[in-house]
């Protein structure tokens, strides 16, 4: 089985027109490619937080959906969303089918926060839903955020449950791992970068998946925070993109 993941690497802001023109461009790169499925980053449509204006991102929403869905292709995209049915904010992948049948959502649940007691940040602000899977054209995937990987120790107020081998033993395949860090270009920046890189490699390797992971560009003068690319199950760098500035890419995994 073979399927053809594209990935992009774009500034992710508060202004939901910008971010939309760059899920646009990231749209037809994929199609460009002939990918089956394309990742963008953490929070890409809304913006990473949890104040935003909550109609205009669902008619921005459905434009990005009905784009990929009139060319066939299958989202995992990252966004905040207020859920209607509990009226609760979740930091989102959601998981769009090639036909624009929404597959359902990963929430973010290793969510940032201070370790004094009660922890403060977006750990208040986000709600959790349970780990799951999901069945993207018969393939099982799974879908992480950020801080789910890698469970930094500066700003994880929980304990680390390895969401990455908790996937694989629920039948991932392949992870989409959406990225959103904070930098700002001192060397403990370049520390976060190797901790962030170094577990991405080992959880793959850890869960025999493959990784696919994109991060947030923005601000485009600073590399990111994390690198971009496919990771094999062998913990090896399939395809990687240079760390600053929007970019895409595309790789065929072969299961």
């Amino acid at each position: 089985m073979e399927v053809r993941v594209a990935g992009a690497q774009i500034p992710v802001s508060a202004n939901i027109g910008r971010n939309v023109e760059a899920i646009e461009r990231a749209i037809g790169f994929a199609v460009s490619e002939g990918a089956d499925v394309l990742l963008t980053p953490e929070g890409s449509l809304s913006g990473y937080t949890h104040e935003f204006d909550v109609a205009l991102v669902v008619r921005a929403l459905e434009h990005v959906t009905t784009l990929a869905r009139r060319a066939g292709l299958a989202l995992a995209l990252g966004t905040c969303l207020v859920e209607p049915e509990d009226a609760r904010c979740y930091n989102q992948i959601r998981f769009y089918s090639r036909t624009g049948t929404l597959l359902g959502f990963h929430s973010k649940i290793l969510r940032c926060g201070s370790l004094a007691e009660p922890p403060e940040g977006e750990i208040n602000h986000f709600g959790a839903t349970p780990l799951r899977t999901f069945a993207l054209d018969g393939l099982t995937v799974g879908g992480l955020i950020c801080n789910d990987l890698w469970a930094n120790p500066c700003c994880t107020p929980m304990p680390d449950p390895h969401l990455a081998q908790q996937l694989a033993r629920m039948g991932a395949r392949i992870v989409f791992h959406a990225a959103n860090g904070g930098r700002d270009g001192s060397e403990l920046s370049q520390v976060a970068w190797q901790y962030h890189e170094s577990n991405l490699r080992l959880r793959a390797l850890a869960g025999r998946l493959w990784i696919v992971t994109v991060d947030n560009c923005d601000p485009v003068r600073l590399p990111c925070s994390a690198p971009s690319g496919v990771i094999t199950p062998g913990g090896e760098w399939a395809v990687r993109s240079p760390p600053q500035g929007e970019q895409f890419f595309s790789h065929t995994i072969e299961l």
